[in-house]
């Protein structure tokens, strides 16, 4: 049983560092605008509505672990239900005052809160550590693969320090005894078979969808007029080094005043762009293009033995293309500084600026397609199981996913 008083847990290293890595690239690939300022989040709601449904695979063995945890601990078997799962990123500037997390009305359905660090004060941001304003341990330092879990009541009133650099990223659950904030029922709801065509391995199953721009566009309150601010995506991509192209040359940049001619051109066909190079392999949207390139980034040193045989398809810029590459920033990146302010600390493209070569960057187009297929083969074969029970579990299952 947990102490009374301030009933909380700390588990070390309960997550190994691949699986941080993975959410973390989970995360990279598909957040939105958060709950609060400069806050970033992706839940798994948002993944089915994007038609990156597959993406919630990984998370949910760490989620049933999680409650399990929570229920033996707090003495509470069999009592839970997750009311919320989400990948939460703080940047710079973020930060909370000492609250508790029932101390809003519509907040007083949860009971326990669970949160697993993805990464590490330090080596991956600075700032962001966790105060609870009485009882031991009284300061919580994140360490990628520790969780805290904890009452969300008044007996744990605590803080979080400001973020000074980098990008601090989470993965945060809520818990609680009450069956109608139960997440499982909405989220199997929305979920479509039709939408999983696993045996014709069809692109359509598996090519993310973004929503609106106003969901990617920072900050927020800038979204109705795009006259400041960037959006999120393609900041992502340009502190990583990489600018996009459209797949179709565009006759007049006037056209792209309105929010809906900005969604038509983020979502549909583009090209990615590097220094002086195109490469010309056509991705679908720009979720697509950003995927495979946070793809990249987390799978870099294993896709550097999978190079052979890989041509990739790589022209030199030419000055048209730049031309353009730029004129497209100056409409999506208004505000380079702030994107570079958020995102600019958070994996630097440094680190791998003489090791990065197209052929590597060829060979994860082809695993990318490996990985999220066999996420996608899971789904499917667990999704009768969930829609019978009205629950999202692991299930047992027999014969080769890779077949």
């Amino acid at each position: 049983m947990a102490d009374s008083k301030h009933p909380r847990l700390i588990l070390h290293n309960f997550l190994p560092l691949h699986l941080c890595k993975e959410l973390e690239f989970i995360h990279k690939s598909c957040c939105t605008v958060g709950y609060r300022p400069n806050v970033f989040s992706t839940t798994l709601s948002h993944l089915i509505a994007t038609n990156s449904a597959h993406f919630i695979m990984p998370i949910i063995p760490i989620r049933e672990r999680l409650r399990e945890k929570a229920e033996e601990y707090f003495g509470c078997q069999y009592e839970l239900f997750v009311e919320f799962t989400g990948l939460i990123s703080w940047c710079r500037g973020a930060s909370i005052g000492w609250h508790s997390d029932d101390n809003r009305p519509y907040l007083k359905q949860r009971d326990f809160a669970a949160v697993c660090y993805l990464n590490s004060c330090e080596a991956d941001f600075k700032g962001g550590i966790f105060h609870f304003k009485d009882g031991e341990p009284a300061d919580i330092v994140p360490r990628a693969g520790d969780v805290i879990m904890y009452t969300a009541d008044d007996r744990n009133i605590h803080s979080v320090d400001e973020i000074t650099e980098g990008e601090r990223i989470t993965l945060t659950l809520w818990f609680s005894r009450d069956a109608s904030y139960d997440e499982d029922p909405k989220l199997i709801s929305s979920l479509s078979p039709d939408l999983f065509d696993v045996a014709e391995n069809k692109l359509h199953s598996y090519i993310p969808l973004p929503g609106s721009i106003n969901m990617y566009w920072f900050p927020p309150d800038e979204a109705s007029s795009f006259l400041s601010g960037f959006d999120i995506r393609c900041g992502r991509l340009h502190v990583l080094g990489f600018n996009i192209y459209p797949f179709q040359e565009i006759c007049h940049l006037s056209a792209l005043d309105s929010s809906y001619n900005l969604l038509e051109l983020l979502s549909g066909p583009l090209l990615l762009a590097r220094e002086s190079k195109m490469f010309e392999t056509q991705f679908l949207n720009l979720m697509h293009a950003l995927q495979m390139v946070q793809f990249y980034l987390w799978r870099f040193s294993s896709l550097k033995t999978k190079v052979e045989g890989t041509t990739p398809n790589v022209t030199p810029t030419s000055k048209t293309q730049k031309t353009e590459i730029d004129r497209l920033k100056s409409v999506f990146l208004k505000d380079i500084q702030l994107a570079e302010h958020f995102f600019g600390h958070s994996r630097p493209i440094m680190d791998m600026e003489y090791d990065f070569d197209w052929d590597t960057f060829s060979a994860a187009v082809l695993e990318w397609e490996c990985y999220v297929l066999k996420l996608n083969k899971e789904l499917v074969l667990h999704l009768p199981h969930w829609k019978t029970n009205q629950s999202i579990f692991c299930v047992t299952l027999g014969g080769d996913l890779e077949d």
